[in-house]
């Protein structure tokens, strides 16, 4: 079995800040917060005694700053390789707006519909299918590059979520959405097939 974790971002925002929708185009760094949540990660994987033979993040700031960060505790250095297809999805007119602006656009609905099924409201640039393709190509590479391995993946929670729409059952019972710093873990056969451990553990 290949174990992969898939790790969203720490924070991008403190206590007080005005939080916007942070999409593609928008490179924030981590927060105060955000950097204590790396922190914290990186000790909870030492204290699990979790060994990353690679990793892999996003090219935008936050998800390599938390890569970085998670991996300091290893005991030997870990390769850090940029995935384009790990870029957050660009929200359109949505793109760094306070999220009441964003809802009051959208509406509740579309908002669900994006939170429990996936389902990109009007105006954001994603094509989950696209998506969830790509995922799938990843699991199915995963054991015949690195069989045996354990592997990190830094992402951020738009495309996080199309990982559990890559698994055979779709992620059933699953909330799509994944917290700031908070992972899952899952097994890849031989075969290429994804089965998940866990999802949205937080230290």
């Amino acid at each position: 079995m290949t174990r992969v974790y898939i790790l969203r971002h720490g924070n991008t925002f403190d206590k007080g800040d005005v939080v916007t929708r942070v999409g593609g185009r928008t490179d924030l760094p981590l927060s105060v917060s955000g950097l204590g949540q790396a922190e914290k990660l990186s000790e909870h994987f030492a204290d699990l005694g979790v060994s990353f033979d690679m990793a892999f993040c996003s090219p935008l700031q936050r998800t390599k700053q938390t890569a970085q960060i998670a991996l300091k505790t290893q005991a030997e250095e870990v390769d850090l390789k940029v995935l384009p297809f790990l870029v957050e999805i660009d929200y359109g007119p949505d793109e760094n707006r306070p999220e009441e602006e964003v809802l009051a656009r959208i509406g509740d609905d579309a908002l669900r519909a994006w939170e429990e099924e996936g389902v990109p409201p009007n105006g954001w640039h994603i094509d989950p299918h696209a998506v969830i393709g790509r995922w799938q190509e990843f699991f199915a590479s995963a054991p015949k590059k690195f069989p045996g391995k354990t592997l990190l993946v830094v992402t951020s929670n738009g495309i996080a979520r199309f990982a559990l729409k890559a698994l055979a059952d779709q992620g059933a019972g699953a909330d799509l959405k994944l917290k700031t710093a908070a992972y899952g873990v899952f097994d890849v056969t031989d075969e290429g097939q994804p089965l998940m451990l866990s999802w949205n553990v937080r230290p």
